[in-house]
Formats: C-alpha cells, sequence, structure tokens
C-alpha cells in the first residue's frame, strides 16, 4: 500500500517542484538594494552541459549573463527560453537545469496529458513569472528566506489554453489560482 501511495503522489510533486539543479558557484552577498553587476563568472560545466542538452532537443533560448542584484538575489547560468515547442507567458530568467525540467515536463507530461485526457493538443501555458527578487510568499516559518525566484530557479504556472479553447486554470484546495499560484520549483 504505501508504494501504490508514494506511486500515486509523484505526478503531484512533480508537478508543484521540480529540480532544475543549482549548483553552480555563488558570487559574494552583496547589500539588498544594490545597483545590479554584472558578474564575470566561469560557465560551469554543470551549465555548459545543460546548454548542449536543450540545444540537442531543439529549444531555443538565449544565454544571459550572471547577474548579482544585491540581497542574495544571483541570476547565475541562466536563460532565456524563445521557444519549447509551446507558447509560455511571462517567463523571462530562468536557470538552465530549471529550463531543462520544466521543457521536459512540458513535452513529456503536460502536451501528451492535454491530447490524451482532454482531447485538445496543448496551445499555450500561462505563467506568473520566474526571476523576481522576493522572499517566500505565504510559507509558515519562512520569513526572510529567499523565494526560489531569487535565483531564478522557479516558474509559477497558473493554468493552460488548449487549442479546442479551453483554458485550464490550476487549482489550490478549491479554489482557481487566480491570483494564486502553483509553482514549478527547484
Amino acid at each position: 500500500m504505501p508504494r501504490r501511495l508514494a506511486v500515486l503522489a509523484l505526478p503531484l510533486l512533480l508537478a508543484s517542484c521540480v529540480s532544475g539543479g543549482g549548483s553552480d558557484r555563488r558570487a559574494p552577498l552583496r547589500p539588498r538594494g544594490a545597483k545590479p553587476i554584472t558578474l564575470n563568472l566561469p560557465t560551469s560545466r554543470e551549465t555548459q552541459a545543460c546548454f548542449a542538452d536543450l540545444a540537442r532537443q531543439d529549444v531555443r533560448f538565449s544565454p544571459l549573463p550572471d547577474r548579482d542584484y544585491g540581497g542574495g538575489c544571483q541570476v547565475i547560468g541562466a536563460l532565456q527560453l524563445l521557444d519549447i515547442g509551446v507558447p509560455v507567458t511571462n517567463i523571462k530568467a530562468m536557470r538552465c537545469g530549471l529550463a531543462r525540467s520544466f521543457t521536459g515536463w512540458v513535452e513529456y507530461a503536460v502536451a501528451p496529458a492535454a491530447r490524451q485526457m482532454l482531447g485538445s493538443d496543448l496551445e499555450r501555458i500561462e505563467s506568473m513569472g520566474t526571476y523576481a527578487c522576493r522572499a517566500v510568499v505565504g510559507a509558515p516559518g519562512a520569513a526572510g528566506k529567499l523565494s526560489g525566484h531569487a535565483t531564478a530557479n522557479a516558474i509559477d504556472i497558473s493554468g493552460f489554453v488548449l487549442r479546442d479553447g479551453r483554458r485550464i486554470t490550476l487549482q489550490q484546495g478549491g479554489t482557481a489560482v487566480t491570483p494564486k499560484r502553483v509553482p514549478f520549483c527547484v
């Protein structure tokens, strides 16, 4: 029985928080509110391998410079997704590992599920964004802790639009997530 429960819980875990990696080196902490600076860090082997993986998958992207926005908010080993085969709203900088996990999730889980379970192709994914220098919101005991968004390691998915015109919004506790978020995070 526990194994069956684990198998049933796996899709929920994957939909809510998928690891995108994150062992890239970080620059020393700068004060919050400091002007953003471009960091002169070598591109890690992990990030290089990730870029190569995305290129092999025919994902169009543009690597971004490493930036430090102060207060622990840094964008290192990041990119801008340009084309993953389906439009995604509101995405900006995201760590390469997150981009790799996200594109795999779309290609191997979301798009096939739309076709098989809802009888229509996926037309668009609606998100509430990626990078934002901010603390964790709404988690008890997380006061002051930086969100995965502060390091470009999270994307909030709010819904999906199908080719037949239907809009599927994600729900949390029986309530539509607008304006709440269901995270896809690291």
